[in-house]
């Protein structure tokens, strides 16, 4: 993004100064060149491609002083110690893995 930006200046910078050393060319128009073919272009341009990034950290820097705010609260899933090994109990009820909960059903015709 940089280096198209890099470029463009380079090249607004050759039109002012091509306009400043001609014969008909004057300073002040050098720099009107300048000004509005190469800087305000580009400060548009860098404005609107830096967007995404400056929403980024704008709400990454909201989630950081959310959790400054407002921090969690500690709960049976997470200890207050969080090196602390403790068993979870056991659950009768399905999870997110498609595994059968609980022991089991004995199949149809099977003797236990």
């Amino acid at each position: 993004m940089y280096l198209i930006a890099i470029a463009w200046g380079y090249v607004a910078l050759m039109m002012a100064l091509a306009e400043a050393t001609s014969s008909q060319g004057s300073i002040l128009g050098a720099v009107i060149t300048f000004v509005l073919y190469g800087l305000l272009p580009i400060s548009i341009v860098l404005y609107v491609l830096g967007s995404p990034a400056r929403k980024a950290a704008r709400k990454k820097q909201e989630q950081m002083q959310a959790q400054i705010d407002f921090p969690q609260e500690p709960t049976e899933a997470m200890p207050l110690d969080p090196l602390a090994r403790t068993a979870a109990p056991a659950s009768e009820q399905a999870d997110d893995r498609h595994h059968a909960a609980g022991p089991g059903v004995m199949p149809v015709g099977k003797e236990p």
